[in-house]
C-alpha cells in the first residue's frame, strides 16, 4: 500500500533523512522505532505531505503522491494522527470530529461516522459537548485518533501516540490501534516506546540519525540483542 523509496529530506542546509526506504503492505501494521531526533516525525510528516522531500518518492496504492498536497492525500484515504495530538482546543469533541470529516458532504454519513468512533471510544461520546482543551492528555489522544478515522481512511499514520500519557492510557491507545488494524486498516506508527510498538506490529524498522539501520519482523526485532539493549531495556 505504501512504498517510500530513497527519501531525502532537509531543513535548510541540514539533511535529516538520508535515503530512507520503507514498505507497508495492505492491512499490515508496521512500527518505526528510534531515539529522539532520529527523523521519525519528519518521515511521517513527509509521507503526509506536510514536509517536502529533497529527493526520492512516495508511492501510495500504486500512485506516486510525492508532490500531492496534504489535504488531497487525506482525501485519498490517508489518516494522520500528529505528534502532540493537535486537537482544536476551543472546539468541542463533536466539533473536532466534524472538522475531521471536512471532505464529507453527506450529513447522514458524518453522523454515522461519529457514531462509529463513539463506539470505539465511548468516553468521547460521554464528552461530546466538552471543549477539547479541558480534557486529559489520554482523552485528547483518543480524540486525535477518532478525528483521523472520520474520513474512513484505508491507512493511518500515527506519530508518537504514547507521548506524555499515563501507562494505562498508553495501553488503551495501543489496543485501539491493534483493533483498527485487525478490522482492515493499514497502519504505520512511529514511536519511541519500542516495546509497545513492536508488540502490536507485524514488522518493524529502526531509524537512527536519518538512516534505517534494522528492518525485520517485529518478533525477530524483539529478540535482537542490539534492539533489546538499545530500546527494550534488555
Amino acid at each position: 500500500m505504501l512504498e517510500i523509496k530513497d527519501l531525502y529530506v532537509s531543513y535548510g542546509m541540514m539533511e535529516v533523512l538520508h535515503g530512507v526506504s520503507v514498505n507497508v503492505e495492505d492491512k499490515e501494521l508496521v512500527s518505526i522505532i528510534g531515539p529522539n531526533g532520529a527523523g521519525k516525525t519528519t518521515l511521517i510528516k513527509t509521507v503526509m505531505g506536510l514536509v517536502k522531500p529533497t529527493s526520492g518518492s512516495i508511492i501510495y496504492n500504486g500512485e506516486d503522491i510525492t508532490h500531492v498536497p496534504a489535504h488531497k492525500r487525506a482525501g485519498m484515504g490517508i489518516g494522520y494522527v500528529p505528534e502532540g495530538r493537535r486537537v482544536f482546543g476551543k472546539l468541542t469533541v463533536d466539533e473536532n470530529l466534524r472538522m475531521g470529516a471536512y471532505e464529507l458532504k453527506d450529513k447522514a454519513q458524518i453522523a454515522k461516522n461519529i457514531e462509529m468512533v463513539y463506539g470505539i471510544f465511548p468516553r468521547l461520546g460521554e464528552r461530546a459537548k466538552q471543549l477539547a482543551s479541558t480534557m486529559s492528555g489520554g482523552e485528547q489522544q483518543m480524540l486525535a485518533i477518532a478525528r483521523a478515522l472520520m474520513l474512513n481512511p484505508k491507512m493511518l499514520l500515527i506519530d508518537e501516540v504514547s507521548m506524555g500519557l499515563m501507562p494505562i492510557m498508553v495501553n488503551t491507545c495501543f489496543e485501539v490501534i491493534k483493533q483498527l488494524n485487525d478490522e482492515g486498516i493499514t497502519v504505520l506508527v512511529v514511536e519511541q516506546n519500542a516495546n509497545k510498538a513492536l508488540k502490536i506490529a507485524d514488522r518493524g524498522y529502526v531509524l537512527e540519525t536519518g538512516n534505517i539501520v534494522i528492518s525485520d519482523t517485529a518478533e525477530n526485532m524483539r529478540k535482537d540483542d542490539t534492539v533489546q539493549k538499545a530500546y527494550l531495556g534488555g
